[in-house]
C-alpha cells in the first residue's frame, strides 16, 4: 500500500535531492527556461514590492536567485531554505555579488518559519511551492509573518494545458527534461521528480484558490511562457 509522505519527511527527501544536484541547478534553470528564468524572478520580485521596502523573505531560496533580485527593491532581504548544498552555493553567490551585509540565508522549512508575526514587507517564492508537502500550509506560514497589507507573489511552473501545445510540453517534461538533466547533472532521478511534480501540480487556479484558503486577499495570476509559468501575487 502507498502511503502519503508526511511534510518533514518530505522535506528531507526533496532537500537531499536539491542538495546532489545543487552544483548543476542554475545551468539546468537556464537550459529549460531557454535563459529567461532570471527575467522572471526580476519580473517577481517587482511585482511582490512595487514600492522600496525595508525587510523581504525569499522563501524556497535555493542558490539565492531571487533573494538577490530583491536587493533592487528592499534594503535587507532573508533566503530560507531547507538543502544544505543550495544555500552553500547561495552564500557564495552572495559574497561574490558584494551582497553579504544586506541578505542573510537561513535553513528552515518554509512550512513552519521562525520569524514572527508581520515581520516582513513582502514574501517571494520561485520554484518552491510545488515541493512542499503542504502548499496551504506554507501560504499561511507566509501570510502570517507578512506585515498588514505587504504580498506574496508565488513564481511556479504549471502542468500541461489540454490541445496539442500541452501534449508537446507534456512531451518536454516527460522526455526531454529527465534525459537533460541526467546528462548535465549526473542525477536523472531529480528531474524525473521534477517532471512528475509538474504533471500532478495544481493548475493556475486552483493555486490561486489555495493561496485564498491559507488566507490571502486580492489573489491574481498572470501566465508566462505559453502559460506553462504562472505568477501569482496575494496580500496579507
Amino acid at each position: 500500500m502507498t502511503t502519503t509522505p508526511q511534510p518533514l519527511e518530505k522535506t528531507a527527501a526533496v532537500s537531499g535531492m536539491f542538495t546532489r544536484i545543487a552544483g548543476r541547478y542554475d545551468l539546468m534553470n537556464r537550459l529549460m527556461s531557454g535563459g529567461q528564468d532570471q527575467e522572471w524572478r526580476r519580473l517577481t520580485a517587482r511585482l511582490a514590492t512595487p514600492e522600496p521596502v525595508g525587510l523581504a523573505l525569499d522563501v524556497a531560496t535555493g542558490t539565492a536567485d531571487l533573494a538577490l533580485a530583491l536587493l533592487d527593491r528592499a534594503q535587507r532581504v532573508v533566503g530560507a531554505d531547507p538543502s544544505d548544498g543550495m544555500l552553500a552555493l547561495g552564500e557564495q553567490k552572495v559574497k561574490a555579488g558584494g551582497a553579504s551585509s544586506r541578505i542573510d540565508l537561513v535553513r528552515c522549512d518554509s512550512q513552519w518559519l521562525p520569524y514572527g508575526d508581520g515581520r516582513f514587507d513582502c514574501v517571494t517564492a520561485a520554484f518552491g511551492i510545488r515541493n512542499m508537502a503542504d502548499p496551504v500550509q506554507a501560504f499561511g506560514e507566509m501570510r502570517r509573518v507578512l506585515r498588514s497589507g505587504g504580498r506574496v507573489a508565488c513564481l511556479e511552473i504549471m502542468p500541461p494545458a489540454n490541445g496539442l501545445l500541452g501534449r508537446a510540453y507534456q512531451v518536454y517534461l516527460t522526455r526531454l527534461i529527465p534525459a537533460l538533466g541526467g546528462l548535465v547533472s549526473r542525477q536523472p532521478a531529480a528531474y524525473r521528480y521534477l517532471s512528475d511534480s509538474v504533471l500532478a501540480f495544481r493548475t493556475p487556479e486552483e493555486l490561486a484558490a489555495m493561496m485564498r484558503q491559507a488566507g490571502l486577499r486580492n489573489v491574481r495570476y498572470q501566465t508566462l511562457n505559453l502559460g506553462t509559468i504562472a505568477l501569482h501575487t496575494g496580500e496579507a
